[in-house]
């Protein structure tokens, strides 16, 4: 089969690679209809984690069930479904608590598996025409038949989840504001589940204004970094007063204003937007922390940040009793809720989808979405 195959940083190919097979009973084999693009590809595109060449990318997976192992019960050959990112057993401690994102059995060693990425255990990525799913009773989400939907479906399996886990984290209620730090595609779903979750205004921070405008579009308040302290405009525009709720949808490759977009070249502060999150929240706030951070950055800007090592404002976090949230999102919290509101009409996530190719473009697709040009926000690959 083809597949989009990590060769060195900042480049990609497609490739021949061995089909999957049906390992364990209870796999499945899906035919991969629609595999996303991730900002977190990004890190190991660019080089910024320990992936090596040869790996398959691609963590955001929906297809079509062709082959079934023999203890597979409530899934079947012919089943459109979407799998979460996350690989889970369903039956360890973590998984029976409902944090999948953490399993202890998928990846020996670890809490926590995901297909098509490093360190996340051996499961293959799906930014190709098939892909093995283990737990499939467990992994697949079930859609309704056909292809309606088919890029607001696609985004059940990481971003529009993510984004959500961010508002609840942050415990986003009706009637607060809330600042969203980041534009890309996480952020923008934080930005849509805040306005879901019945949020008075949102601020979504950013400096690329194809991103901006995204945010726009859906009632969110730009703020551009570029032209001024995100926290003092933020406050500008709430008399002086700090948000009830802060999100971070950045993580550790956080940009100084007046850096580049453009991936590699951008000028890192990593800790500048928690840092403003402290600063911008109101106290008795709560900031969610989706926005990825590791314990290990072979590009970390010093010695300190390629242990994932940050300074941050506690003392100012801790005075204003501001509570926080982090880690992974376990998918399968919402996803089957954020089905049904795609299916009722009442959310349309694919609103973020900029541009949607083949699987052999994917070495383009990569270079312009790593850049921020052309309006490439989100990506979706169609094998």
């Amino acid at each position: 089969m083809k597949a989009v195959v990590y060769k060195e940083p900042f480049k990609v190919a497609v490739e021949t690679v061995p089909d999957p097979q049906i390992l364990h009973p209870n796999d499945a084999i899906v035919q991969i209809t629609s595999s996303c693009i991730c900002g977190s590809d990004l890190h190991m595109y660019e080089g910024r984690t320990a992936a090596q060449p040869g790996i398959v990318f691609g963590h955001e997976n929906m297809g079509v069930i062709v082959e079934v192992g023999p203890a597979v019960k409530t899934r079947k050959v012919g089943d459109r479904v979407v799998m979460p990112f996350n690989v889970a057993c369903g039956f360890c401690k973590n998984c029976l608590g409902g944090y999948t994102g953490y399993c202890t059995t998928v990846n020996p060693g670890f809490a926590g598996g995901a297909y098509g990425y490093v360190s996340m255990g051996p499961w293959v990525g799906g930014q190709a025409e098939l892909m093995q799913v283990p737990f499939a009773d467990f992994n697949c989400l079930v859609l309704p038949e056909g292809t309606d939907h088919e890029a607001d479906f696609a985004l059940l399996a990481d971003i529009f989840p993510t984004g959500y886990h961010g508002t609840e984290l942050a415990g986003v209620t009706p009637g607060e504001s809330v600042a969203v730090f980041g534009c890309g595609p996480v952020g923008l779903m934080a930005s849509y589940s805040a306005i879901l979750r019945g949020a008075s205004q949102v601020f979504a921070v950013d400096h690329v204004q194809a991103r901006l405008d995204k945010a726009a579009e859906i009632g969110a308040i730009p703020i551009n970094y570029d032209v001024a302290n995100p926290v003092e405009q933020i406050k500008a525009h709430l008399g002086g007063e700090g948000v009830d709720k802060g999100i971070d949808a950045v993580g550790y490759q956080a940009t100084a204003a007046g850096s580049s977009a453009v991936g590699g070249e951008q000028d890192e502060v990593p800790n500048i937007v928690l840092n403003q999150l402290i600063d911008v929240v109101a106290p008795t706030g709560a900031l969610g922390i989706p926005g990825l951070y590791v314990p290990s950055d072979p590009g970390g800007v010093d010695e300190r940040a390629k242990k994932g090592a940050l300074s941050i404002n506690f003392g100012q976090l801790f005075e204003k009793g501001i509570r926080l949230g982090t880690g992974q999102c376990n998918v399968k919290q919402y996803n089957a809720n954020l089905r049904d509101l795609i299916i009722s009409g009442r959310a349309l996530p694919s609103f973020v989808v900029s541009h949607e190719v083949s699987l052999d473009e994917a070495p383009d697709a990569y270079q312009k979405f790593d850049q921020r040009v052309d309006g490439y926000t989100k990506v979706i690959l169609h094998p």
